[in-house]
């Protein structure tokens, strides 16, 4: 069973990539769509029932494949670890692909690259798979960088998009700033343990507790270099603060991907890898304090540019990457059940809100400007039905899957005694609001009100077809009622047994919470969408006014707090600048100049000069083979 979870994804982007190799027609891209949606579906019901039947019983997996690599002391085998926080991301991801692979059916059914496009899908899954069922830190990176892989091909799958390709590249170099890091991790942790397995290190990461590194004076300790060293790579992978700007540009791609990569799976994948290394980031507080400084962080600077975006999917995004910064900060904390929690219920609301724009745009013809629309729900109801489910869901109302995951997060961040806990609680308190806010903006501006349309496009305002909303409906479900399911075995009585010594557990019960401070991000939260409801359906001409009158504060949050323009004059322009040195001068004045193009310039100079000789006539010959013949007689008289 475990063996078809993670194989059957491989299994449909091998398919895909050799019927990509035929002339595209309407029977090719049906095959590539029912295999892939079918290979992945299997896997999304083997890993729920996986994740059931261990739900009270929990047990740990581990099957070794094959050996991988064996030089020297370094041994490291190609295996599959299932264990408690394995078994939920694999829910997680593979629910998600099917449902995202399923959309994609009616979404895509006007582009000529299905079979490719269905095959980059299943591929990203198999990797992301991977990721997530090492049991050992290498294994772990093959995945990190397939799924790194994986997104670059699908974010510029719209190649002939300069946009596209732009968005694409600037995830990959983002990204790989993160990955450096996490690749040192890697290398410390071996230096360190001499061993990269799992088990290894996470039971003997006390005895190195103490073990330090010497560096130009200065000490430092092994286990907090190897935490910070991976966080970074998190970073990167997750959108954390100054490596977030790849994050709202990946957005150039169809939004089936937006849905897969930034919603659920593959920006997960660093607070998957902090919870994963939950035995180190115990060890240090130093680490722990900086993701949640991080996180925190990012959750309030995401928060603040998603009350003023305009388009559809950028809003979204920014939401994502707030609801990451929860995470975070909640696993530095030490609440990780609570950050497990938030990415398994996240993971379904996002998702559903990500298909949800998705059938908007496809219903108003390809706009993604909320101001060019409103007024739609009474030819969208069914969308604006399951766009609202996961509006109120990610705002925390209450009974709600976000509710009680969010809720666990800010609740462990009042509780917490550790460093940053009551910056985190304000900023995570604070967030709410802005989280609702946006999200009822979004709401209002595209459902609700007058329309801003063109009549003729208003009229004809569709809804999308059933293949795109059956995965919604599903969807919804997750966003509804998972939080009340769940709860128990992620941060409650069941908790200890369902994480089965998987990640360490230091939750506080929730009735030592007073009242005030337990309904208060529900109270927030609908204060949240009563200011969305009176300055987008009650007064619109406020927005302008306030708009107006902060216009500093405005295009400083609508420019995204200059991290993009900064970027640009810091590393961006200095880089060319180098590059452009080295190119011109480096290589092509002094290497070209005196080496290939040098040699070749003498080389014509020197043929030319000897064609000039070749006039035809004799006695021009032999005047020459006597001027050789009297240097070779001087040369042996006076030489030899």
């Amino acid at each position: 069973m475990i063996h078809s979870i993670v194989l059957l994804p491989l299994f449909g982007f091998v398919i895909s990539c050799l019927f990509s190799f035929f002339k595209s027609d309407q029977t090719i891209d049906r095959i590539t769509q029912i295999v892939t949606s079918l290979f992945i579906s299997i896997s999304a019901i083997l890993s729920f029932y996986l994740f059931v039947i261990n739900l009270s019983d929990p047990q740990v997996y581990k099957f070794t494949l094959f050996t991988w690599i064996t030089s020297g002391d370094l041994s490291v085998n190609w295996s599959l670890y299932i264990d408690a926080v394995t078994r939920v991301m694999l829910v997680v991801i593979t629910s998600v692909s099917a449902l995202v692979h399923i959309y994609s059916i009616g979404y895509m059914s006007h582009d000529d690259s299905k079979p490719r496009f269905m095959g980059y899908l299943s591929l990203f899954t198999f990797a992301m798979i991977m990721l997530v069922t090492a049991d050992n830190f290498l294994q772990l990176f093959f995945g990190w960088e397939g799924v790194g892989l994986a997104s670059y091909l699908l974010i510029g799958f719209w190649y002939k998009k300069p946009s596209a390709n732009a968005a694409a590249i600037k995830a990959f170099i983002v990204n790989r700033v993160g990955d450096f890091g996490l690749a040192l991790g890697i290398f410390t942790i071996y230096m360190v343990f001499g061993s990269i397995d799992y088990q290894v290190v996470f039971e003997n990461a006390e005895k190195f507790n103490e073990t330090n590194f010497n560096f130009i004076g200065y000490d430092i300790n092994a286990i907090t270099l190897i935490c910070f060293l991976l966080f970074i790579g998190a970073m990167g992978k997750s959108a954390q603060l100054f490596l977030h700007t790849w994050l709202p540009d990946a957005m150039e791609g169809p939004t089936p991907v937006s849905a897969l990569i930034h919603a659920a799976t593959m920006v997960t994948a660093g607070v998957f890898l902090v919870v994963r290394c939950s035995p180190l980031f115990d060890l240090s507080v130093e680490a722990s304090s900086f993701v949640t400084l991080v996180g925190a962080s990012t959750a309030f600077f995401a928060a603040t540019i998603g009350l003023v975006q305009n388009d559809i999917k950028r809003v979204i995004a920014y939401s994502t990457c707030s609801q990451l910064g929860y995470m975070f900060f909640a696993a530095g904390l030490g609440a990780y059940g609570a950050a497990m929690f938030h990415l398994f219920t996240h993971a379904f609301f996002k998702a559903l809100l990500f298909l949800g724009a998705g059938s908007v745009i496809h219903s108003v013809h390809e706009e993604q400007d909320i101001r060019k629309m409103g007024g739609i729900y009474i030819f969208t109801p069914l969308t604006h039905a399951m766009m609202v489910v996961g509006t109120i869901s990610l705002m925390g109302f209450p009974f709600t899957s976000g509710f009680y995951s969010k809720d666990a997060i800010i609740e462990a961040a009042y509780l917490s005694d550790a460093m940053f806990s009551n910056y985190a609680y304000f900023l995570g308190t604070l967030g709410v609001v802005m989280t609702s806010f946006y999200s009822w903006r979004l709401m209002f501006l595209t459902f609700n009100g007058n329309t801003r349309m063109e009549e003729q496009k208003f009229r004809e305002v569709h809804e999308s077809p059933y293949v795109m909303l059956i995965p919604l409906f599903i969807l919804a479900i997750g966003a509804l009622s998972f939080g009340y399911i769940f709860k128990s075995y992620f941060i409650g009585g069941a908790s200890v047994e369902f994480w089965d010594h998987s990640i360490a557990i230091h939750h506080h019960e929730h009735h030592h919470i007073p009242f005030l401070i337990y309904y208060l991000p529900a109270m927030l939260g609908i204060l949240g969408f009563i200011i969305a409801w009176y300055m987008y359906l009650k007064n619109t001409k406020l927005p302008a006014a306030v708009a107006s009158l902060n216009e500093p504060l405005y295009k400083f949050l609508l420019n995204k707090w200059y991290f993009d323009e900064l970027y640009q004059y810091v590393f961006v322009i200095p880089a060319r600048g180098i590059g452009k040195f080295f190119w011109k001068i480096i290589d092509g004045y002094f290497i070209d100049g005196f080496g290939p193009n040098g040699i070749a310039s003498m080389v014509l100079k020197i043929s030319e000069k000897a064609r000039s000789i070749q006039t035809g006539f004799i006695y021009h010959y032999a005047f020459s083979i006597l001027i050789g013949l009297s240097f070779l007689i001087t040369y042996f008289i006076f030489v030899i």
